[in-house]
């Protein structure tokens, strides 16, 4: 391909710098920076830069929440009850678990269709080995555990060694997969699970004490202030720009303010929920291995570009199965919630719309369907906000026709969102 050489060089030979792209061009400014040398001037300068480059993370979402909690509590006021808000934080633990699992399979760009049968299988597992057969319930859970993620490794396999599709492969599990769990619940089809067993206390669970909930909340924040600070010590050490103390202090106040807000409704019902402790465990877990390992870097590589990836020594093979195991290992997970909710195995678990909530879960809650954006977090806000809907619609009498409507329709918007800010970024030459 011939180059104008004129278009770019003076009779001299000097090089032409076009005013007009110079103009265009988007000064990267570390927003760390920003903030300390500006203050809130800096808040908006900075939020004005994502704007513009499509990288607004979390913030619609949580827009999104404040419109449904102050829509939902104007049609009726039990929407924020302390009964109703325990009952969505319960009730969302079994799909942002396996949202999690389905995260981390995104992050490599990929999709697995499967984990509804797999969570299926999970609960089916333990009601005939724990019940039918009368095996310690603990063994059985481990087992079902065992079973998701070998299942995920299976097809891990197919997807990074034989090279079929994660799409057609997860396909084929979804269906093989329930078929399984059928075969297993046999012709009673339905197996009852100890209320107060290993299972069922998973979500009947409470911390009723109030000191529970509310050194969760004093022990998260306390946390947060801590790594941040090290953080930034850690930055200056080595001469990284990092945020002034102010910053670190509002932003510490602003999850205090929902984390001692969540405990305070916690203690007007029954208590802290075991179910959204494990679930808070997972979250932290699975986060710093995103963000904190050399298995969390290796994925986000894959989803950025496989070849680069191949090229820089990682074993994509290896990486791209372990994350469908890891899929597989949250969908059981995720199985026994469910389990635990209805204190049974049935031939419906892991049916109906539990796919397409687990998908959209992840997606709404920032993760992205490209490959290479997303954090574990994003589970939480997507649960809560699917959930949510459920539970406001619910409340008004809306039938389930509209419900799974509606749902879908924010689905797509978050879809076309993320498509548009994509396209954002590669325009503000970021992606």
């Amino acid at each position: 391909m011939s180059i104008d050489k004129t278009s770019a060089h003076g009779a001299g030979g000097h090089q032409v710098v076009n005013p007009d792209a110079a103009h265009d061009a988007v000064t990267a400014v570390d927003p760390r920076l920003l903030v300390r040398e500006q203050g809130i001037a800096g808040y908006l300068s900075e939020f004005k830069r994502k704007l513009h480059a499509g990288d607004l993370g979390s913030i619609p979402v949580v827009i999104g929440l404040v419109i449904i909690a102050v829509v939902f509590q104007s049609l009726n006021s039990e929407f924020l009850s302390a009964k109703n808000i325990s009952d969505i934080a319960v009730t969302m633990v079994g799909t942002g678990t396996m949202a999690v699992g389905i995260i981390f399979v995104l992050l490599l760009g990929e999709i697995d269709l499967s984990v509804g049968s797999v969570s299926g299988v999970s609960g089916a597992i333990v009601a005939v080995m724990a019940v039918t057969h009368g095996m310690n319930e603990w063994l059985a859970v481990f087992v079902a555990l065992a079973a998701g993620a070998a299942i995920g490794a299976l097809h891990g396999f197919f997807f990074a060694k034989i090279g079929a599709p994660a799409f057609a492969v997860t396909l084929a599990g979804l269906l093989f997969w329930l078929g399984f769990m059928l075969q297993l619940l046999g012709d009673q089809g339905t197996i009852n699970l100890d209320s107060e067993g290993a299972v069922g206390s998973l979500t009947t669970y409470f911390f009723s004490d109030v000191a529970a909930a509310y050194g969760l909340a004093a022990a998260a924040v306390a946390v947060f202030f801590v790594t941040s600070l090290l953080g930034n010590r850690r930055r200056a050490a080595v001469g990284i720009p990092s945020r002034p103390l102010s910053d670190i202090v509002l932003r510490t106040v602003l999850l205090a303010v929902i984390a001692f807000g969540a405990a305070f409704m916690f203690n007007q019902y029954k208590g802290l929920p075991l179910a959204f402790v494990l679930f808070l465990a997972v979250l932290v877990i699975t986060d710093f291995v995103l963000r904190r390992t050399a298995y969390g870097r290796k994925i986000f590589a894959l989803g950025g570009s496989v070849e680069a990836a191949r090229r820089a020594g990682i074993n994509v093979a290896a990486v791209r199965i372990s994350v469908f195991a890891l899929s597989g290992f949250f969908a059981a997970v995720g199985g026994l919630f469910w389990a635990s909710k209805i204190a049974a195995a049935n031939q419906s678990a892991g049916t109906g719309d539990l796919l397409m909530n687990v998908i959209a879960a992840a997606v709404i809650g920032g993760t992205s369907l490209f490959g290479g954006r997303g954090r574990t977090w994003n589970a939480l806000l997507g649960a809560l906000v699917i959930v949510a809907i459920q539970y406001g619609l619910a409340l008004e009498g809306i039938r389930t026709p509209v419900v799974y409507m509606i749902t879908g329709g924010v689905l797509l918007a978050t879809v076309v969102i993320d498509s548009v800010t994509r396209k954002t970024q590669k325009t503000a030459g970021r992606a």
